[in-house]
């Protein structure tokens, strides 16, 4: 099996470090670069210039909108796909608008990654005294750059809830219970939209499963893929 791994918002492939030796054991992973382009879109067409022919994807957070426009896009190269900390829904009028205030107020020579508020905001709040942890997710969001963030942070994220019904591939969605940035009714839409997909939860983690609670996540979708190698075998 090949797997596509797709980040989310000011994260890079580091993301993944702690859960990709798990994955690796299952086939080649590729890392999609989505910095070079500006929509949700656009991120899709290049995961699928730089894919395999055929291929599982999985996506973190902004990364599941990307992901299921690749599945939209190319369905008959798409095995499989993973949902992790992610939704359909649009961003909200204050999310818009806080967004593009952030926009206006970084100064790319002064860019040192997201604030300290932001990143303790994406974890669980039992890690809110986790220096290590902070600096780690911080320092992805200084090496993703202060170009990558503008060029993010002002898309205008739209709503596919009314496509979901078009994926027709096995789904894996995996949600946390302490998510402050996607809720778990967030995770039920895609649930309930997605013909077939199943729904997992991972305790004691915030936002950023990956490296809050890595070998949860290797629990979640590790043997979930490999049913699905087996079964197609």
């Amino acid at each position: 099996m090949h797997i596509v791994i797709v980040s989310g918002f000011m994260t890079d492939s580091e993301l993944w470090d702690d859960i990709l030796p798990s994955l690796q054991a299952l086939g080649s992973v590729t890392h999609a670069d989505v910095s070079r382009a500006a929509t949700i879109p656009e991120m899709a067409q290049h995961v699928l210039t730089d894919a395999p022919q055929h291929f599982a994807i999985i996506g973190f957070s902004m990364g599941g909108y990307v992901a299921r426009e690749v599945v939209r896009l190319a369905p008959e190269r798409v095995q499989a796909l993973v949902l992790v900390a992610t939704s359909a829904r649009a961003d909200t009028p204050e999310q818009a608008r806080r967004k593009m205030a952030s926009v206006k107020a970084v100064n790319p020579l002064r860019f040192h990654g997201l604030s300290r508020t932001a990143v303790i905001g994406s974890l669980h709040p039992d890690r809110a005294g986790d220096e290590a942890l902070i600096e780690r997710v911080r320092a992805m969001s200084e090496r993703v750059g202060a170009e990558v963030f503008m060029r993010h942070a002002a898309q205008v994220r739209e709503s596919d809830l009314d496509h979901l019904a078009a994926i027709h591939c096995p789904t894996l969605i995996v949600a946390a219970d302490g998510d402050a940035l996607r809720s778990l009714d967030e995770a039920r839409e895609l649930k309930e939209g997605i013909e077939g997909a199943t729904l997992t939860m991972v305790e004691k983690s915030g936002h950023m499963i990956p490296i809050e609670q890595p070998e949860k996540l290797v629990a979640a979708t590790v043997p979930w893929l490999r049913l699905l190698t087996k079964s197609s075998a």
